[in-house]
């Protein structure tokens, strides 16, 4: 494609076929709004075959995803709370993942009638195997962009999400 011409994406078609039924619709707010959309269920398409890949369910990531981002070892009531779910639940959850070899129950630091989740080898290795097939598909979409684009990106982006939290 020219310089003064960018190459067409599916999100152009929807956005010209919307315009004449909603006159008033905003093309760049459509535009965005979808293509952010469409990203959003590409990556998760993404992971949802690298879990099956990995033979992970998406519960069974997300408590590996957690115990990893607290270096691999937590209290049960921390990954309850990190995945918001009641502290009883988590315990199936753990139960599950343990019976894999994912982790492993052991005394608690801080207090020995309690135990923590330690998160196993085998359990690191899924976690990041499945992780990596998402990350390497991140890095080849946004890599399109250059460093200065991405942060941009992020920032724009960032901006919509705090109007959205509020």
């Amino acid at each position: 494609m020219s310089a003064s011409r960018p190459a067409r994406d599916w999100t152009d078609g929807h956005v010209e076929r919307w315009l004449p039924v909603l006159p008033g619709l905003d093309p760049d707010i459509e535009g965005a709004a979808t293509r952010v959309k469409v990203l959003t269920d590409h990556l998760r398409k993404v992971r949802e075959r690298s879990l099956a890949d990995f033979d992970l369910h998406k519960h069974e990531f997300d408590t590996l995803h957690t115990l990893a981002g607290r270096g691999g070892r937590a209290a049960p009531s921390e990954l309850a709370a990190d995945l918001q779910m009641a502290p009883a639940s988590i315990t199936g959850r753990v139960d599950a993942l343990e019976r894999r070899g994912y982790v492993r129950r052991i005394p608690s630091v801080d207090d020995r009638r309690r135990v923590d989740v330690q998160l196993t080898e085998a359990g690191r290795a899924a976690w990041l195997g499945a992780m990596d097939v998402v990350g390497h598909e991140e890095y080849r979409l946004l890599g399109v962009l250059s460093g200065d684009e991405r942060r941009t990106l992020s920032d724009l982006l960032r901006r919509v999400l705090l109007a959205a939290e509020a």
